[in-house]
């Protein structure tokens, strides 16, 4: 089968020096990986920002197209970089342009060599696939890593009636949780045509034997985060945290370490962190790198998942596959990675005393250990890219008329499961 996997994410592969955690798409080049070891032919297309006038006509800045692995090419296209704007109809503006500039340069590529199916990542991705498709009739698979109806007024209504357009025209939507899904059906999608598959984890980079970055006796509670300023998880911990004797908090995520001074959030954190007395058991590390986040997260006795939202859906099954307990906040995502009382505990809030509560009851019990193992195994076993491959790819043949079904008996029965 030829797959053409299509996003707007400009790096798709992931790299041991990207900043963690990553935003969404950017596991995609591991889902290429694993559907090219089950014998899919896969070309993934990747908007990559140009600034106007270089590279964008033959230019030496074009991007170029390169091999992930046997059966799986990376084809960078050309859209335009962002410039200053002034505001949201200049972002309205920039993004239009761009989907148009997907869609004309995969029109003259699949002009010349059509791809059996469309995989589009994100509903400017799914728009610009069907632009170039049409006429073609090619089948197309339709990824939502967040939805407008669910993100609030800010994402707008124009999004949301393009997402809404696009899920009821696929084949076939997949959702990374089974709340996406019923958000979905309750528009109008046909629930057939929804399929839930998780973000993988990278099994070899995550897993709870390896190195570990060095820690004195206190309990470690880690919390990974995307801002200091936005997220109010880290002040949440931090009043948890007083009433947690003898533990310590470690916050990693936000601006690189050399510009933490400088960062409202930084500031405002320690300053709450020195008026609830805790500021000697508190440590803001600042940006951390993909490479480095394995040791990190092995060092630590809990995670602390107080965000929502697909990047940090990722931290939690990360955490899980280092053999990390979590404690998370019960939305979207973390209701269906986290098995409740098993791998960790889900919170119905973020309000201090509960959550202390909960830190306490897992640091105490004799269970911890069981938990650590119960959470690798999870990872594991239901996020492996392997095994998102296979459900990926089943889900393919589903919406390709004649497709041969998966010959391995037991890899088809590990889709449905």
């Amino acid at each position: 089968m030829r797959v053409a996997l299509i996003t707007d994410h400009a790096s798709p592969v992931a790299a041991p020096e990207d900043a963690y955690p990553a935003g969404p798409g950017a596991g995609l080049g591991a889902l290429a990986t694993a559907l090219a070891g089950l014998g899919a032919q896969v070309t993934m297309y990747a908007g990559v920002p140009v600034p106007a006038g270089r590279g964008r006509s033959g230019g030496t800045a074009r991007p170029r197209r390169s091999k992930l692995c046997p059966g799986a090419v990376l084809e960078p296209l050309s859209i335009q970089a962002a410039e200053p704007s002034s505001g949201r109809t200049g972002d309205r503006d920039l993004t239009a342009l761009r989907i148009r500039e997907l869609a004309s340069q995969l029109t003259a590529r699949w002009q010349e060599s059509p791809p059996d199916l469309v995989h589009a990542h994100s509903w400017a991705a799914g728009v610009a696939a069907q632009a170039s498709g049409r006429g073609l009739n090619l089948p197309q698979v339709q990824t939502f890593y967040s939805l407008a109806v669910q993100d609030g007024p800010r994402a707008g209504a124009r999004r949301a009636r393009l997402e809404l357009a696009l899920a009821r025209s696929a084949q076939a939507v997949l959702v990374g949780a089974s709340a996406e899904g019923a958000a979905l059906a309750r528009l109008g999608v046909p629930q057939a045509a929804i399929r839930v598959v998780p973000p993988g984890v990278d099994t070899v980079l995550f897993q709870p034997d390896g190195p570990a970055v060095e820690r004195g006796d206190r309990p470690r509670l880690l919390m990974v985060v995307t801002s200091l300023a936005a997220d109010r998880g880290p002040a949440a911990a931090l009043h948890a945290l007083a009433a947690v004797p003898g533990a310590e908090l470690f916050i990693a995520g936000g601006p690189p370490a050399a510009e933490l001074a400088r960062d409202p959030g930084q500031q405002a954190l320690s300053k709450l962190a020195r008026q609830l007395g805790v500021a000697d058991r508190v440590t803001i590390a600042g940006q951390i790198t993909r490479a480095g986040i394995p040791a990190l997260m092995r060092s630590s006795d809990v995670l602390l998942n107080l965000s929502a939202g697909e990047p940090m859906a990722r931290v939690t099954i990360e955490a899980m596959a280092c053999g990390v307990p979590v404690i998370a906040l019960g939305t979207s995502a973390h209701r269906d990675a986290v098995l409740d009382g098993t791998t960790g505990y889900l919170m119905a809030g973020t309000q201090p005393a509960p959550l202390a509560r909960r830190i306490r009851q897992l640091l105490a019990s004799p269970l911890r250990e069981g938990m650590a193992i119960a959470a690798a195994s999870r990872a594991r076993d239901r996020y492996s890219w392997e095994r998102i491959g296979t459900e990926t790819l089943a889900v393919y043949e589903t919406a390709v008329p004649g497709t041969a079904r998966l010959a391995d008996g037991e890899a088809a029965e590990a889709a449905r499961a």
